[in-house]
């Protein structure tokens, strides 16, 4: 019942989400979600916004994924302007994800401990629906896992 979709193609390329690709999620039988990968606010120019606009006015149900990437968006108020700005271009701010442990990536790792403070200090200065889950993806997981949760149990 539902297409997932999930791209960063609109924000970096947002010229190729066309009419035809939009109308075409649209006259699927199947509900459209397109998750989109934005990490910081600075990623969200009007052409992008102008992008998002189109997806929506197609109902087109826009969701957003974060990842915590030390240095860039590993501050409260860079997270809190990056939910406010996608929920101003329709966009639902709905997940922040811990960096997985990828070759070539460890500058970017934040400790478990940084990332629920983090969350913890943006969950107090956000609405509800303005706050993403904070999760972690573990392989052999069919879902993903509630990263406050998980900071007791991995070694950091």
């Amino acid at each position: 019942s539902t297409l997932r979709i999930h791209s960063r193609l609109p924000v970096i390329l947002p010229d190729r989400i066309t009419v035809s690709l939009a109308e075409m999620l649209d006259q699927s039988r199947l509900n459209a979600v397109l998750v989109i990968h934005c990490n910081h606010p600075n990623e969200i120019s009007e052409k992008v916004s102008n992008c998002f606009e189109s997806l929506r006015a197609k109902n087109i149900t826009l969701l957003n994924q974060s990842v915590l990437l030390k240095n860039i968006n590993t501050n409260a108020n860079v997270l809190i302007e990056l939910s406010h700005k996608l929920f101003s271009a329709g966009v639902l701010p709905y997940y922040l994800h811990t960096l997985d442990p990828v070759v070539g990536a460890s500058h970017f790792y934040i400790d478990d401990k940084m990332a629920v403070n983090l969350h913890k200090t943006v969950s107090e200065k956000l609405p509800g629906y303005l706050v993403p889950k904070l999760v972690r993806e573990i392989a052999g997981f069919p879902f993903k896992q509630d990263a406050r949760l998980l900071q007791n149990s991995s070694a950091n």
